[in-house]
């Protein structure tokens, strides 16, 4: 693990569905959870907050996350100035889908390697957020992270990932989670010149 990489998920305020389109440019962030290496430290961001989030991701080796490039970093962009799609980043979806050919559900995943999943499910998020329940969608937010977190080690440990198959037994995917370092331009779009 590099020392500063780290883990996000966003939970939105609505849904493709709501807006009518699967066009990522309609959706409303309401939390951003982090867990940062460095410092060991978990953080949810509300958007009013995500200025001090940028400058930490900026800084940071690579973005790891469960469809991040598919959905939270698409999102993130309406927010920042760059493209986070050009950060280092690691997809564990997207890595899943290229072993498999198919994607499969954090939750599915998670379960069958840490023996537990997701402790809800995303649209319950968006409920919350709508009934001025804040501090649930923080933690469901930040719950989700620690199980990509825990997938993510079990996946460097192991290099390998599982998942139950539809007649009930369990099927390794193979991953290679080590962060090969790269050159890496310096990014600095929020902060003042």
């Amino acid at each position: 693990m590099a020392g500063k990489e780290v883990v996000l998920d966003i939970e939105t305020a609505n849904t493709f569905q709501e807006v009518g389109a699967y066009d990522h440019s309609k959706l409303v962030i309401s939390v951003i959870g982090c867990y940062f290496y460095e410092t060991d430290e978990y953080k949810a961001y509300e958007t009013h907050e995500l200025a001090d989030l940028w400058p930490r991701l900026e800084r940071c080796d690579r973005i790891i996350g469960y469809n991040t490039k598919g959905f939270d970093l698409p999102v993130m962009n309406n927010y920042y100035p760059g493209n986070f799609l050009t950060f280092s980043n690691l997809d564990i979806m997207e890595e899943i889908e290229r072993s498999l050919g198919h994607r499969l559900k954090l939750d599915d995943v998670a379960s069958a390697c840490l023996g537990y999943g997701k402790t809800g499910h995303g649209l319950q998020a968006v409920e919350w957020w709508k009934q001025g329940k804040k501090d649930e969608v923080k933690k469901y937010c930040l719950d989700d992270v620690r199980v990509t977190k825990e997938l993510y080690e079990y996946g460097l440990k192991y290099q390998a990932l599982a998942y139950a198959d539809r007649l009930g037994g369990r099927k390794g995917i193979p991953v290679d989670f080590v962060h090969k370092a790269a050159e890496k331009a310096t990014i600095n779009l929020t902060m003042p010149f």
